[in-house]
């Protein structure tokens, strides 16, 4: 029998990804100033579904353009690898960005929203794992509290 089932496979590399999503974010932030920065993003869809290991060949939505295939099998989360584990899918420009006059393409305002989102899908990934484990804690003490 087995205790975790692939709802708790899929909320672990749903908690990767957003994480990893979070670094690039952050990063993004952090490179509001640079001359010629180019902010990247990570496609959750697209990465959840190699995590998922759909065929490469299932119907989605059309890729945007820059983005390359995340390969979760090599990936390592950010916080013990830095980035060099993500191999996914971080796009060439954030959507309805435009280079600046220095030829930064960062959106403040824009970076800050997408972050907040990332946390709250986060928050929300992190609450379903530990209603999961409750679940399990439960059941494994004979429904004693």
């Amino acid at each position: 029998m087995r205790i975790f089932d692939s709802t708790t496979d899929t909320l672990e590399h749903a908690l990767d990804v957003r994480l990893a999503r979070h670094t690039v974010l952050a990063g993004n932030l952090a490179n509001v100033d640079t001359p010629g920065f180019v902010p990247q993003d990570i496609d959750f869809k697209a990465a959840m579904s190699g995590a998922q290991g759909l065929p490469e060949d299932a119907p989605q939505e059309a890729p945007a353009a820059g983005d390359i295939p995340l390969n979760l099998a090599s990936y390592t989360p950010p916080a013990a690898a830095g980035l060099s584990g993500l191999s996914g899918p971080a796009s060439a420009s954030a959507a309805g960005s435009s280079p600046g006059i220095d030829g930064n393409a960062v959106d403040a305002d824009r970076a800050l929203v997408a972050i907040a989102e990332n946390a709250v899908q986060y928050g929300a990934a992190a609450r379903a794992v530990s209603k999961k484990l409750a679940i399990l804690r439960y059941v494994a003490s004979d429904g004693a509290a």
